[in-house]
């Protein structure tokens, strides 16, 4: 499989979680965001929404949106799993997973970030008071949204919702968001950050990664 990524992209960084949990083998293609590949023609052509991430099978077939290849690996590669038996537990994981995958991230997108500052004049701090706004709303709803105890969101495993959770916390972290109060999610990321499937899929182990 082909896994077109770029190092800091969340919806990339889950992805990468799931497939080296799953121990699924892969070849990095980085698309530079910041320099605008994915708006090149060679990458519309994998995927003509010029977002990241886009896993190519191996036969060929190309699956966008992070969720959906996360599923689909499920499906595929049941084991270890991302998510629950139980069908009430796994709309508790699924919904905690899409309130950072929809509710925070998409509100901190880079094409979004980009246009509040080109087209619609905003500065720079105003950018990043709006993303922090926005992270600090959505993590404190994703703290009342799970477990209280456990070294997970779920229990002591991993599942669908630290996918999320993990990446979400590096860039409330690199904007400034202070995080008091969140300890929960803190402590999650020390017990990610301790696997090597997570440390594998770190932005800074990317092969694409830069120096910040």
């Amino acid at each position: 499989m082909k896994l077109y990524t770029y190092w800091r992209s969340s919806a990339v960084w889950r992805v990468r979680i799931a497939l080296n949990l799953k121990n699924l083998a892969y070849e990095s293609a980085p698309v530079h965001l910041v320099r605008g590949e994915q708006r090149n023609d060679a990458f519309l052509g994998i995927n003509p929404n010029a977002v990241v991430p886009a896993l190519q099978l191996d036969d060929g077939r190309v699956l966008s949106q992070s969720m959906a290849i996360i599923e689909y690996l499920e499906e595929t590669h049941p084991l270890p799993a991302l998510l629950p038996k139980e069908s009430p537990r796994r709309a508790q994981v699924r919904a905690a997973a899409l309130l950072i995958a929809c509710d925070i991230h998409p509100l901190n997108n880079l094409r979004v970030t980009e246009y509040l500052k080109g087209r619609l004049g905003h500065s720079p701090e105003e950018a990043i008071a709006w993303m922090r706004h926005w992270m600090r709303a959505g993590l404190e709803a994703y703290l009342h949204s799970i477990d209280s105890t456990g070294r997970f969101s779920f229990g002591d495993a991993p599942s669908l919702a630290d996918l999320c959770l993990i990446p979400q916390l590096y860039n409330a972290r690199r904007w400034g968001l202070d995080l008091a109060g969140l300890e929960r999610l803190t402590e999650i990321d020390a017990a990610a950050a301790a696997l090597p499937a997570f440390q594998a899929a770190a932005a800074a182990a990317q092969p694409d990664a830069e120096p910040t």
